[in-house]
């Protein structure tokens, strides 16, 4: 039976009881409204370790914009339901203020790797990303965390993180769990409507497509790529770039690991991707 814990207290009394027992812990946060991008990084955690904590919490500190926060979809129920059934041992689903005190004063700011693309467009968000990440593994004492390889750079940002802080976490990036025509499982998925869902997988096809092109040597494969979402119908492309796997710097050479990273609009929601070049 999965069991729903409010306070770090509670979560700590059984993580203390597992971990006498000698059992390895990992934890999955997420922010809820869960699909099964979500339901995969539990499966991983399953397979690796004797037991799972998988955190709900919609992390204001994280959104730059109001109204996204309150946009967010909370769907505590469902969620659970579905972690239920595969067979996840806790879910940490803390109030606000048992995060974030009275008096809470403290930032966590990760430079470099944090600091272009997502960072240098939604100013806070990756301080948000680092200060919870820390006090969630601070709070479930796991042995494990699990992330998403669709949030490339916040996994960057993870593991950044961990090492600088030499945090006793080991950081799993799982590979992105994508719909059958392509598109990234994202809960921003649930807000398009049915014609602009209709367009939304042309982003990862343009991708692919400018990974083949960047591999063959061509230059303006970046613009082309541009053009060819904007020409599917999204609305607008904030950034389609070409950087560094680990370091998010504008890539030099094509003899290094490489990562493709997108960010568009399409029917009033951002829709982000990335794979391998």
């Amino acid at each position: 039976m999965t069991k729903i814990v409010r306070s770090v207290a509670e979560l700590r009394a059984l993580v203390r009881g597992w971990k006498a027992a000698g059992d390895v812990v990992g934890v999955v946060p997420t922010m809820g409204a869960l699909h099964d991008g979500h339901l995969s990084l539990a499966r991983a955690a399953k397979a690796d370790c004797a037991r799972v904590i998988v955190t709900i919490f919609v992390n204001p500190k994280q959104f730059n914009n109001p109204d996204d926060l309150l946009k967010y979809p909370r769907t505590e129920t469902a969620d659970a339901a579905l972690l239920q059934a595969e067979g996840v041992d806790v879910i940490f689903a803390p109030m606000p203020d048992e995060v974030y005190p009275a008096g809470f004063a403290t930032t966590v700011s990760v430079a470099g790797v944090a600091q272009p693309l997502e960072g240098a467009l939604r100013p806070g968000h990756f301080d948000g990303v680092a200060t919870v990440v820390a006090k969630l593994f601070g709070m479930t004492l796991a042995d494990r965390g699990y992330f998403g390889q669709k949030d490339w750079q916040q996994l960057q940002v993870v593991q950044r993180l961990v090492r600088d802080l030499n945090i006793p976490v080991d950081v799993v990036g799982c590979e992105t769990v994508r719909e059958a025509d392509g598109l990234a499982m994202s809960s921003r998925n649930a807000r398009l409507d049915a014609g602009a869902r209709a367009k939304a997988p042309a982003l990862y096809a343009a991708m692919r497509r400018a990974a083949l092109a960047l591999r063959a040597g061509r230059g303006d494969a970046l613009d082309a790529c541009r053009t060819e979402v904007l020409a599917a119908g999204f609305d607008s492309v904030e950034y389609i770039e070409l950087r560094d796997a680990a370091t998010l710097d504008v890539a030099a050479t094509l003899d290094q690991p490489l990562r493709l990273l997108a960010a568009a609009w399409l029917g009033g929601v951002r829709l982000i991707d990335n794979i391998p070049v």
